[in-house]
């Protein structure tokens, strides 16, 4: 039986990435993740939460992009690799995520607790 650890890590190691264009935060509204993935993001407090959700953003939005970037959460990670979660300025990787492996990310989401990022 596999952690809920090595089942991101596996995940997040098969998901590609791609360059964004630079500014956008499209991506970046508020979304759930796990308490595992949450665990690993900076504590953030409830007025920042508050401000964030009000502008339907993430609390991990700054002025530059993703405060958060290399521990993002999955379901960050999937967007713009899927063409059912496509990045509005079609921006993509090379190769689009295995939909095995996406429909692994969905799965490992409904099946574990989520709380709001």
């Amino acid at each position: 039986m596999h952690s809920n650890r090595d089942i991101i890590a596996r995940l997040r190691d098969n998901i590609p990435s791609f360059k964004c264009v630079e500014g956008c935060h499209d991506c970046c509204g508020p979304v759930t993740t796990s308490s595992e993935e949450m665990s690993r993001l900076p504590v953030k407090t409830e007025a920042e939460h508050e401000a964030a959700l009000n502008e339907f953003n993430c609390v991990h939005l700054g002025p530059d992009g993703c405060t958060v970037y290399d521990e993002r959460p999955l379901i960050c990670r999937l967007f713009g690799t899927t063409p059912r979660m496509a990045c509005p300025n079609d921006r993509r990787p090379e190769q689009m995520v295995d939909p095995k492996i996406e429909e692994e990310v969905h799965h490992f989401i409904a099946t574990t607790r989520q709380v709001l990022v």
